[in-house]
């Protein structure tokens, strides 16, 4: 199989064979984390006797605390990105995760499971590191297609993920999961050690530039910021539905008789739209310019919220989730596209690390703000407040792209 593979590869441009294997490699990251998050919550139930009100609490820090991590170690491993190159950040994602992930299903009790979930915090990156490497390698009138397939291995593995957990956890158990997700990391490393190719020429440590020098190369420095903070506002708008999605279900069909089922697949289909859509977005993006699209999928996603708190049926708000899953596949490869292009190449990890950190903060703020609202005014209030955030993201990157020039780059 590597030797078909690699002959496959050999008449490829590296930048080309990179977009391949990472494809393939955030492919198997997606299925890796989805196949264990829809059972954490029954896994932390099995290790011990906690009434409603702990499981949900334990289960809320289990979740969250990889992401606070990552919010914090993002800007230090991209640092050392651009000192050591991108192929060795990979690295020390998949391994390390694989390792981690897979500890987790030789846990004894809750706290040693939320240690864990911290220590994975400290090995995130592998998704942000694929999109800056390709972002320094691929053709910059490509960037928008490249960035927008590359998505699509992710969102894939995502979708599979859930179905394919069930499956093994529903025949082996929860903990031959993780042991299987480990797995999966593992064959990511080697993947990406044998055949992901990087041409770096690494930053001297005494050369490395303070967060304060890295913006002042920036030419447009409230671009890059402002493309943070949309990166951030995407994910709470995208996450605060996330954990009342299948309560809603159920208080839309309250006689159907696979509540769980139902809410797979209400899930599951924004994926699907993404994964259709991204690429086309993508390849528009390099035409019109990423702005546009970026813009055009903010309004989408107003647009498609606010009709969900007034649905009468899980059909109907499945209808409407597919609709959302094509605005959303015009959003996160956008910004990836417009901090390419506003970013010099020598510090690109830096700036794809601050965005995860930013990326990170919104996948916390999400759930909590999306719970706090269903608990004091219903499900539907959620649909009717997330487009207030959407709102402000639009009018903040409608100001932070009016400079934008397609014509001229502004990077070095």
């Amino acid at each position: 199989m590597i030797v078909q593979m690699k002959n496959r590869l050999k008449y490829m441009q590296i930048w080309e064979r990179n977009l391949v294997i990472l494809w393939f490699g955030c492919f198997l990251a997606g299925i890796a984390f989805s196949l264990v998050m829809p059972f954490m919550s029954l896994y932390i139930e099995t290790l011990g006797d906690f009434n409603q009100k702990d499981l949900s609490m334990l289960s809320g820090i289990a979740f969250s605390s990889t992401f606070i991590v990552t919010a914090f170690i993002s800007p230090i491993w991209g640092r050392l990105a651009d000192r050591k190159g991108r192929k060795l950040m990979l690295l020390r994602a998949a391994l390390g995760m694989a390792l981690v992930i897979g500890a987790m299903g030789l846990v004894q009790n809750v706290y040693q499971l939320i240690g864990l979930r911290l220590l994975q915090g400290v090995f995130a990156g592998f998704i942000s590191n694929a999109n800056a490497l390709i972002a320094t390698q691929v053709p910059r009138e490509k960037s928008g297609w490249a960035l927008g397939t590359l998505t699509t291995g992710n969102v894939t593995g995502t979708l599979l993920g859930p179905l394919a957990g069930g499956l093994i956890a529903g025949a082996f158990g929860y903990r031959v999961t993780f042991f299987i997700t480990g797995f999966l990391l593992l064959s990511v490393f080697f993947l990406t050690l044998f055949f992901v190719k990087e041409h770096f020429e690494p930053v001297a440590k005494k050369d490395e530039l303070s967060t304060k020098d890295v913006f002042k190369q920036i030419k447009q420095p409230h671009i890059i910021i402002g493309m943070f903070i949309t990166t951030m506002m995407v994910q709470v708008a995208a996450n605060s539905i996330s954990p009342i999605l299948s309560l809603y279900v159920r208080q839309l069909s309250p006689h159907a008789q696979n509540i769980a089922f139902v809410s797979g697949i209400v899930a599951s289909v924004p994926g699907i739209a993404t994964l259709i859509a991204a690429p086309r977005f993508g390849l528009l993006g390099d035409k019109i310019g990423p702005q546009k699209i970026l813009l055009t999928g903010l309004l989408g996603s107003i647009a498609v919220l606010i009709p969900m708190a007034f649905v009468t049926n899980a059909w109907q708000l499945g209808a409407l989730r597919f609709m959302l899953g094509i605005s959303d596949a015009a959003l996160l490869p956008a910004i990836q596209s417009i901090l390419t292009k506003y970013s010099p190449h020598n510090i690109a990890g830096r700036v794809f690390s601050y965005n995860q950190s930013f990326q990170a903060m919104g996948n916390v703020m999400g759930p909590l703000i999306g719970s706090s609202i269903s608990a004091h005014f219903g499900y539907s209030a959620v649909f009717l407040v997330t487009p207030l955030f959407i709102l402000f993201n639009f009018i903040l990157a409608k100001y932070n792209t009016k400079f934008i020039d397609e014509d001229h780059s502004s990077v070095a």
